[in-house]
């Protein structure tokens, strides 16, 4: 459906967002919301900045996209991120009817698009989401590598 250059060109933005959270110490997952090929949302995790367990990048991007559109319906549109969903993030992408996911790393313990649940392909909901990962995976890894690395030498690491 889409080419490799076009995921990771796309990619590249989210992963800039990332590097913003990991400047602000925060987790770094970066997401975007690209709709006819334009930049409609931006997000980064902002957790530890809003005090708020709900602002991962996903929904920050997906509630910018909204905005952007003057809709809640992102139908049509391609969620980009550096991690894989987790079940909240999974939930909002398929509750705003994101048309396409696309990830970079696996999250092994909370990743709700393929790698403990597929929650954005169920077909018992109102509508599913193709999903597509592994787009930048050493990029995206290698930045949460070495954030919790830090992370561990300056006294704890904490899970997203």
């Amino acid at each position: 459906m889409y080419n490799r250059q076009y995921l990771e060109s796309f990619m590249k933005s989210a992963l800039v967002e990332a590097r913003q959270a990991a400047q602000e110490s925060e987790i770094p997952v970066g997401a975007i919301v690209v709709y006819k090929d334009h930049i409609i949302g931006r997000g980064h995790n902002q957790r530890e900045a809003l005090n708020d367990p709900t602002a991962h990048a996903e929904i920050i991007a997906i509630t910018a996209a909204a905005n952007t559109i003057g809709d809640w319906r992102l139908q049509n549109a391609l969620l980009f991120v550096t991690k894989e969903p987790c079940p909240m993030c999974a939930g909002a992408i398929v509750n705003a009817r994101v048309a396409h996911v696309v990830y970079g790393v696996e999250d092994e313990q909370a990743g709700c698009t393929g790698s403990l649940y597929q929650l954005c392909r169920e077909p018992r909901f109102n509508h599913q989401a193709v999903v597509q990962g592994g787009i930048l995976r050493e990029e995206c890894l290698g930045l949460l590598t070495e954030f919790f690395k830090i992370r561990r030498i300056n006294g704890g690491a904490e899970a997203e």
